[in-house]
């Protein structure tokens, strides 16, 4: 059965780099970042854009879910509330799949170290800090990648999808 991994985490905890390693590590799979459906110049956070990007995923996801080329659908996204995931989830429910739920989660320092690393602003380095927490608590499989690479975590999460 074709199997959907949805993989969340605050800003700057590593999904876009686990992802990356996690899709070419795995035979028939797909990614889709969601925040390339917010790549907009000037950034627009408004109803009508909210409702456009939530269109735009349900649209790519149902149709890597329905292609035959795939087994794997890898979806990552920040995805801080469960209620953003149940919403998309409903639109794709006449579809047969499995889903597989990722949280990754590090230490407020691991966390700020990576931001400054990556060049993000003070603004967005607390903001993701602040939301660490939403996270801890979620129903789904809890990675700390604190102190560990980028390989432990694909391994760690194809184990979880096996």
């Amino acid at each position: 059965m074709k199997k959907l991994i949805v993989i969340n985490g605050t800003m700057g905890v590593g999904k876009t780099t686990v992802c990356q390693g996690l899709y070419k590590s795995l035979d028939k799979a797909v990614w889709l970042d969601g925040d390339w459906c917010w790549m907009m110049n000037p950034w627009n956070f408004n109803e009508e854009n909210i409702r456009m990007v939530k269109n735009n995923i349900t649209y790519l996801l149902r149709n890597f879910l329905t292609n035959s080329t795939f087994e794997y659908v890898i979806f990552n996204w920040v995805l801080h509330r469960k209620e953003i995931l149940d919403e998309l989830l409903v639109r794709l429910g006449d579809l047969d799949f499995q889903l597989k739920k990722v949280t990754l989660l590090c230490s407020e320092t691991a966390l700020r170290q990576r931001m400054i690393q990556d060049g993000r602003s003070e603004e967005q380095i607390n903001l993701s800090i602040e939301r660490l927490s939403m996270y801890e608590n979620m129903d789904t499989n809890i990675i700390d990648t604190s102190e560990i690479g980028t390989e432990e975590i694909v391994q760690r999460i194809k184990e979880i999808i096996s």
